[in-house]
């Protein structure tokens, strides 16, 4: 219910809230693209410091150990320096990375500044999301919520093209192309232009009202509002953080999360469980190394990294799907909906890597198999990013008890990042092994997450986060 003159108000006033959350967002544009980054550079950094498979896996997925590292200290320096602080700790830290990898002597302290860049992305990934759900109304702040998601498939666009860009114009990512450095190295280098950018940004941005609020500083939690939400009852705004901190202090309590599921809560584990099966389908092979994957199928360096770029493109079209349906569809037919959408694709790429020859060392797809190949790659990233991408997040925001929402959450993310460490470190040894077994390992992991949607995880779609966490609680036995 609102008046005339709220609309007009709440139209100025929503305009500035969302430059805030665009704002915000920049760290997960950051988060996308250092994550990324390395994928055009994944094949000459191996014959330059004459990597093994596994020796490369791991310098690919080392910025994951820094990611869950970042994620886990994130919140603790948030709360004790501010929100504001945090981005500008991430900033610095993407920056050194970049320059750090892309002046790198060796593959050891590459991995260095890998691990510190990974430290940016875990910070970001904590501080960006929490940081605009801070800062919006509560009618905008599921959309908002979204720009995160959003921001981070753009960034991963972004790398991917400056990848091609730069290879292309060095006739080849090993080559030299300016002042004596390699193409590889200026795809890295390239990173320190949004680092620096977020953290220009993060100095002009209000600090979290929550935060101030958790500081005891209402009077400038009064003055933010005076400009960003004008006409708003500051006082009760004030009166619920006070009561969402304190609701929060009593779930970060020791023994919150215990219950009779293997120490956890059983809801813990749903949560656990649908991060873990959101990255073991092996999503992030893809954009890891997918320029690696079709090079060694016959591609072209030039067009392997053209389709890397399109592949991102389509993943930034259907996460916008995914934002337009999730409120009208529901929860669970999207996720049912990409769990046989990817257990289709993975399976036909398991199928199309079986009819590979072998020609020195490497599989080579003869005749229709390439284009299926990548026909069934494309289907694989529409059918995740159009479902188990944005809508996971969506439900792990859900599912929870508000006096245990945030160290769940926390514990759902750390999952998620061990998980993406796994896949990422294991793919460059198993798909030497096989690429048919890897494929077919991945459309099982898909096929498993269908049945664990349909079993376990019911329809929150339309409900208030109360009800929807009662759907999770099975009641006593009288």
């Amino acid at each position: 219910m609102s008046t005339s003159t709220e609309k007009t108000t709440g139209s100025g006033t929503n305009g500035k809230v969302i430059a805030l959350a665009v704002a915000g967002a920049l760290g997960g544009f950051l988060f996308g693209f250092d994550s990324s980054v390395v994928n055009g550079a994944v094949e000459p950094i191996r014959e330059q410091f004459g990597l093994t498979e596994s020796l490369t896996g791991f310098a690919v997925a080392s910025a994951l150990i820094g990611c869950a590292v970042g994620a886990y200290l994130a919140g603790r320096l948030a709360d004790w320096k501010g929100r504001i602080p945090a981005m500008l700790v991430g900033a610095v830290l993407f920056l050194v990375s970049a320059l750090g990898t892309g002046f790198a002597f060796g593959i050891w302290d590459l991995i260095l500044w890998r691990l510190v860049g990974g430290l940016g992305i875990g910070i970001a990934s904590v501080i960006a999301p929490a940081y605009i759900a801070e800062i919006s109304p509560k009618h905008l702040r599921g959309r908002l919520g979204s720009l995160q998601q959003l921001a981070i498939t753009i960034g991963i666009f972004a790398a991917l093209l400056s990848d091609t860009i730069f290879a292309n114009a060095a006739d080849g990512a090993a080559n030299v192309l300016w002042f004596g450095l390699e193409a590889w190295r200026w795809m890295f280098l390239a990173g320190a232009v949004p680092a620096v950018v977020y953290g220009l940004v993060a100095l002009k941005l209000p600090e979290s009202p929550r935060y101030l609020i958790l500081k005891n500083r209402d009077d400038d939690v009064r003055g933010i509002f005076a400009k960003y939400w004008p006409g708003q009852d500051v006082e009760r705004a004030i009166r619920d953080m006070r009561s969402v901190i304190k609701t929060d202090e009593l779930g970060s309590r020791k023994g919150a999360l215990r219950g009779n599921r293997f120490g956890l809560k059983p809801i813990v584990w749903v949560g656990i469980i649908l991060s873990v099966l959101q990255q073991f389908v092996g999503i992030n092979v893809i954009f890891y190394y997918s320029t690696t994957l079709w090079r060694s199928v016959g591609f072209a360096e030039s067009d392997s990294l053209t389709i890397s770029v399109a592949t991102s493109v389509t993943n930034i079209a259907v996460t916008f799907v995914a934002i337009a349906l999730v409120d009208r569809v529901g929860r669970r037919p999207i996720l049912l909906f990409g769990s046989v959408g990817m257990t289709v694709a993975l399976a036909t790429m398991a199928i199309a890597f079986s009819q590979a020859t072998v020609v020195d060392g490497e599989p080579m797809l003869n005749g229709a198999w390439g284009p299926v190949a990548l026909v069934a790659a494309n289907v694989f990233v529409v059918s995740f990013g159009a479902s188990w991408g944005p809508v996971v997040w969506v439900l792990l925001g859900e599912i929870f008890p508000n006096k245990i929402r945030a160290r769940a959450l926390g514990i759902a993310a750390a999952a998620q990042w061990i998980a993406n460490f796994l896949i990422t470190v294991s793919f460059p040894p198993l798909a030497s092994l096989s690429l048919v077994v890897t494929y077919a390992m991945y459309a099982l992991f898909a096929a498993l997450s269908f049945a664990f949607v349909f079993k376990v995880v019911p329809e929150t779609n339309g409900m208030s986060l109360e009800e929807a966490e009662t759907l999770f609680t099975k009641p006593r036995k009288k």
